[in-house]
């Protein structure tokens, strides 16, 4: 075993570390009984460079879909892109409403420490307008995910790279052809380009990205597919946060069960890691048990909650998986 399990291994026995190490053991396991994993992104994790072991994870195919925001989508790509021009503010707690506001008028946008520069935003806007122009021609219709994968694909971007690709877990998805699900793409950069575009003419209308439901019926044939055939495989969910991301992959299985009416597996693994603490009516903090009663999970389904912060988590988690 590599460095970092061992560590584990000796020193995560008790609280949220032990519930770490459970959550690894049986993630590892889950993948070594023949299940899938879908990871769910929400916040800026890509921003966090989450990038570095999700791409490793998605390349040594231990993740096999993922549910993310509008952000975690996009900002991959600006950090593969632009990297070296983003600022990190390490006294972000002590900023003025002024200082915000210089920060906003150099074109800099905040996202906790880290500062990205408008620049690069307009850079990628710029090449998914062509590749949204050119399918509203063609009345072509994708995903959010694939235009950014079609860009991706444009050797003019490599000369911008500003990181090594092999810590985009776009890119890594893109390469490994796993579907990559955006719900409420709207509330991102792109999506809010994309909406402007239309009204300034200079996209015909909206058709040509897919609807969040449309996205959701191809989740649902995506987790139909590893339960047919004669050989079923168990689809696991780990979720990183909460959000939007989180709630439209998990929603598959009762939507399958309960509004098509068919019979499938409920998620065969379930761990949550979020920093959200349990709320009244809030989805981030919920318990996992909370999900048996909406026909999400099963009560024999493996669960495990970690109450820290991702962004320290889930590398863990994905080193321990990985064998580091």
């Amino acid at each position: 075993m590599g460095e970092i399990r061992n560590f584990i291994e000796r020193q995560y026995l008790h609280f949220n570390a032990r519930e770490l190490l459970d959550a690894a053991r049986a993630y590892e396991r889950h993948l070594d009984e023949g299940g899938k994993m879908l990871v769910t992104l929400a916040g800026a994790m890509s921003t966090g460079e989450l990038g570095i072991s999700l791409a490793r994870m998605i390349r040594e195919q231990k993740i096999h879909a993922v549910s993310c925001t509008g952000a975690n989508l996009e900002e991959d790509v600006f950090n593969l892109v632009s990297n070296r021009d983003y600022e990190v503010v390490p006294s972000w707690r002590s900023l003025s409403p002024g200082d915000e506001a210089a920060l906003f008028q150099r074109g800099m946008n905040r996202v906790t420490d880290t500062c990205i520069p408008q620049a690069v935003m307009r850079h990628i806007e710029a090449r998914l307008l062509e590749c949204w122009q050119l399918a509203s021609g063609t009345g072509e219709r994708r995903t959010p995910a694939e235009y950014l994968f079609e860009i991706l694909e444009d050797d003019s971007l490599l000369e911008h790279f500003q990181v090594d690709p092999e810590d985009s877990w776009v890119l890594a998805a893109k390469e490994a052809g796993i579907p990559v699900y955006t719900p409420g793409w709207e509330d991102s950069t792109t999506g809010n380009m994309f909406a402007a575009n239309v009204i300034l003419g200079d996209l015909p209308d909206h058709q040509c990205v897919k609807t969040g439901t449309e996205q959701f019926q191809d989740l649902m044939e995506w987790y139909q597919d590893h339960h047919t055939n004669g050989v079923p495989s168990s689809v696991g969910l780990f979720q990183i946060g909460g959000g939007i991301a989180g709630d439209f992959a998990i929603c598959a299985v009762p939507c399958i069960t309960q509004d098509l009416r068919r019979d499938v597996p409920m998620w065969g693994y379930f761990c949550q890691i979020t920093d959200a603490a349990t709320s009244y009516g809030g989805y981030s903090g919920a318990s996992a048990n909370e999900k048996i009663t909406w026909g999400k999970l099963d009560v024999a389904t493996p669960r495990f909650e970690i109450n820290s912060d991702a962004s320290i988590v889930a590398p863990l988690v994905f080193a321990y998986v990985l064998g580091d």
